[in-house]
Formats: C-alpha cells, sequence, structure tokens
C-alpha cells in the first residue's frame, strides 16, 4: 500500500514514517508540508492513501481533500489531528477517517487498513474547527485533463454560469467548473456579490456601473474590459458594495 505523509511539522512525518516502516505492507513514498505540495506529490505519486494533517500553513488539509476528491481516481484519506473529542465527534458522524496525535501504531495501522475516500459531501461538511460550517475556500480546483489547476480564490474577477458549468474568469484566463453557482455564492459570500442570476462578481474588482441607451445596467471589473450585465433586482446591493468599497479606500488614505 503507497502512502503519502503530510505535515507541517517535519518531527510529525518522521514519527509516522518511522510507524509505517514497522508493517510490511506499507510503503511511504513521499512526505509533503502543506496542502498545495500534497496535491502535486499525489499527482506525480498516485498513492492509495494520504495521511493528512488538519492544520497546515496555506491550504490546510480539508481543503486539499476536497480537491484530491475531484480526481477521477482519488486517494483514501486519513486526517491527523490533535482537536478534542468534542470535535472527533463531526469526523465520526460523517465517517472520515481521522487519527489523534500523537498517534499510536495500532490505530494507524488499522486505520490504513480500514481507510476510505472521502466524498465531497463529507468533506463540505468538516472545517478546521470540526463544525458543519465550512469555511471559504483559498483556492478554486479545476480539472484540466488528467491534472488539478489550482486558482486562488483572491485573483477570481467572477464566476459566470454556462449551462451546467460555471466559467471561472481571472485578468488572463477563462476555465470551466463543474460547480452550481448557488453554492458558490453561499460559500463565499463574503467576498462575491450576486450581480444577476447567471453572475457572482469578487466585490474586490467591482469599479462602477453603467448604463446603456437602453436603460440597461452594467457592472464594469478593474483590470478586465469586460461589463457584465446586472439585473435590476441586484441594482441595489451593488452599488451599495460599489459605495462601500469607494468609502473603505478614502479611510484607507
Amino acid at each position: 500500500m503507497k502512502i503519502l505523509i503530510v505535515d507541517d511539522e517535519q518531527p510529525a512525518r518522521d514519527r509516522l514514517r518511522r510507524l509505517l516502516g514497522e508493517d510490511g505492507e506499507c510503503e511511504v513514498i513521499g512526505e509533503a508540508g502543506d496542502g498545495r505540495a500534497a496535491l502535486e506529490a499525489c499527482e506525480s505519486l498516485n498513492p492509495d492513501v494520504v495521511l493528512m494533517d488538519i492544520r497546515m500553513p496555506g491550504m490546510d488539509g480539508v481543503e486539499a481533500a476536497r480537491h484530491l476528491a475531484r480526481l477521477d481516481t482519488p486517494p483514501a484519506v486519513i486526517f491527523t489531528t490533535a482537536y478534542s473529542e468534542y470535535a472527533m465527534d463531526a469526523f465520526e458522524a460523517r465517517a472520515v477517517g481521522y487519527l489523534v496525535k500523537p498517534v499510536r501504531r495500532e490505530r494507524l495501522l488499522d486505520a490504513v487498513r480500514h481507510a476510505r475516500r472521502p466524498t465531497l459531501a463529507q468533506l463540505r461538511a468538516l472545517n478546521s474547527d470540526g463544525t458543519d460550517t465550512a469555511p471559504a475556500r483559498t483556492h478554486i480546483c479545476a480539472k484540466v485533463k488528467d491534472s488539478l489547476r489550482l486558482i486562488p480564490v483572491d485573483d477570481v474577477l467572477c464566476f459566470q454560469a454556462d449551462q451546467k458549468y460555471v466559467v471561472v474568469r481571472t485578468r488572463d484566463s477563462e476555465i470551466l467548473i463543474d460547480e452550481s453557482l448557488r453554492e458558490l455564492e453561499d460559500e463565499f459570500a463574503a467576498s462575491f456579490v450576486r450581480i444577476h442570476r447567471n453572475a457572482l462578481v469578487a466585490v474586490a474588482y467591482l469599479a462602477a456601473l453603467e448604463k446603456n441607451s437602453e436603460g440597461q445596467w452594467f457592472a464594469c471589473l478593474r483590470g478586465s474590459d469586460r461589463a457584465l450585465g446586472v439585473s435590476r433586482r441586484h441594482l441595489r446591493t451593488v452599488r451599495q458594495c460599489i459605495a462601500d468599497g469607494i468609502t473603505n479606500k478614502n479611510e484607507s488614505r
């Protein structure tokens, strides 16, 4: 069984490697120190099981596992954590594998042998506090051929519905993802605003509103020549977001 160890602390990785080395059925094929490095390692090494720390700088373990779940053949994931027993209830209720630090050999080997691939629904329901409200991702994950492409959420200008897919637009790229606009709106409510039934725009990139000769309103975005249609239903909210942005800029000067 091929295993990838992911933890931002070298002593923790060393301990897991040592414990797994005592079992002839387990082969540690690599290590990673954060979630993004874990994704890269999984694409190149194709492990059967990933032992994933939850709290790591940058991309945490739950977000990395959510991205891995989009692969055609994702690895099984076992989270390692120092959480309290109360927080563990959330993991147990959703049948997601976990190990409490310091990890014991018997528990580790048992978890590896019974490891299962968590579903996206299970991973969305978990956050770094073990509660039911998942934090917003730092990256959007798109599947391109046989690999995963990560797009920083901070770089996204807007999300636009395109039939059954959503187009993620940045200043220099457009890519399709298989997610719903409603789910994206719920997840990124703090940083994106609905301007039309088919579009969400990053508040940070909202520059101005323009009205054409036919009375139609459009949102102008910083860093883009594209103007997106704004429905009358959402016009007041968009106008307020722009006004708030101008006020915040003036106050910061």
